[in-house]
């Protein structure tokens, strides 16, 4: 059974000994760590980090200073009540499939009150540099980009389905998922300026347009990946090669391709995971920590979803 929120002193408003303070922001210093099921604390993501809990019912009161911008989605639907306050906003919900919920960086007031077990919610965690007009790539005012605002619940299937790409992420690990975690952060924040951000005529200013990429950059971004796929490939490498933002380096780069920067990636990896394996001296864990995967088990089980053949098993087969 999902444990109930961590105890809080509500004198000193920090969390008793069933709730430790995370350092790195996966969630467990809000909501405990008995409700942790995975994260992604161990995966290298830069571009955003993520945790996939389970809540019992309860009650938590959250009074420090939010430094991310946090998305809640519901993978799960179910019969549980929902109800949160925050940023002046009252909000109560049914806890349906692919439900979500948005608390931007710098609130400081945040009350949650959850009626029944909730078995799978992922909290996505991006940080204040994707809301810049440098990270974004748009010609906006800091002012409009910082009037992102608390929302009730609300229902976006774009989002949803990202928050569905990260959780199977977590889930089971790919060799590209840096880079996939690295494209879905940009996507989320194009997503949040586009929808939730309090734009009057006046300070919304056109954005800039996108633009594409030539033959001679994408041949440097693809010699680039090439030699570094024995190391850590990140979107904004990528898109600094490019010289684009993320959100336009990703598009134009699958416009140019025909898969994102993650498939094409973790496509090429698979490619030297066989080449490695062909010329049998290495032990699978090296390979596996080579091609960034976190654990031998992580890799063999991503590449026998490709191959349909476990690493061993294709080893000797190539001998």
């Amino acid at each position: 059974m999902a444990s109930q929120f961590p105890r809080r002193d509500p004198a000193r408003n920090v969390l008793d000994a069933a709730g430790s303070a995370d350092p790195h922001g996966y969630g467990t210093e809000k909501y405990g760590p008995d409700g942790l099921l995975v994260s992604s604390a161990d995966r290298g993501w830069t571009g955003l980090s993520a945790a996939l809990f389970q809540h019992g019912s309860g009650v938590l009161s959250w009074k420090n200073v939010q430094p991310d911008t946090e998305i809640c989605v519901n993978l799960l639907g179910n019969q549980s009540v929902v109800t949160r306050t925050g940023g002046g906003i009252f909000d109560q919900t049914i806890a349906a499939r692919g439900k979500l919920w948005m608390s931007p960086a710098g609130l400081q007031e945040d009350v949650l009150d959850i009626s029944d077990h909730m078995p799978e919610v992922l909290h996505i965690y991006l940080p204040r540099s994707h809301f810049t007009p440098e990270g974004l790539g748009v010609d906006l005012d800091q002012s409009v980009i910082d009037s992102l605002r608390f929302e009730s619940s609300f229902e976006d299937p774009l989002l949803a389905e990202i928050g569905y790409a990260i959780a199977a992420e977590l889930e089971t690990q790919t060799s590209a998922g840096r880079v996939l975690a690295d494209t879905l952060a940009s996507s989320l924040a194009a997503r949040l300026l586009q929808k939730y951000v309090s734009r009057s005529p006046a300070q919304a200013r056109s954005l800039v347009a996108q633009e594409g990429l030539d033959r001679r950059r994408l041949s440097r971004v693809l010699e680039y990946i090439d030699a570094n796929l024995e190391g850590n490939l990140t979107l904004d490498e990528l898109a600094s090669i490019a010289c684009l933002s993320r959100f336009h380096f990703a598009r134009a780069f699958k416009a140019a391709v025909g898969r994102s920067p993650h498939q094409y990636v973790s496509a090429k990896r698979l490619e030297r995971a066989k080449e490695l394996l062909t010329r049998g001296d290495r032990p699978l864990v090296d390979i596996a920590l080579a091609l960034n995967f976190s654990s031998q088990a992580n890799f063999s089980r991503a590449f026998r979803h490709m191959t349909g053949r476990a690493p061993g098993q294709f080893r000797r087969g190539s001998t």
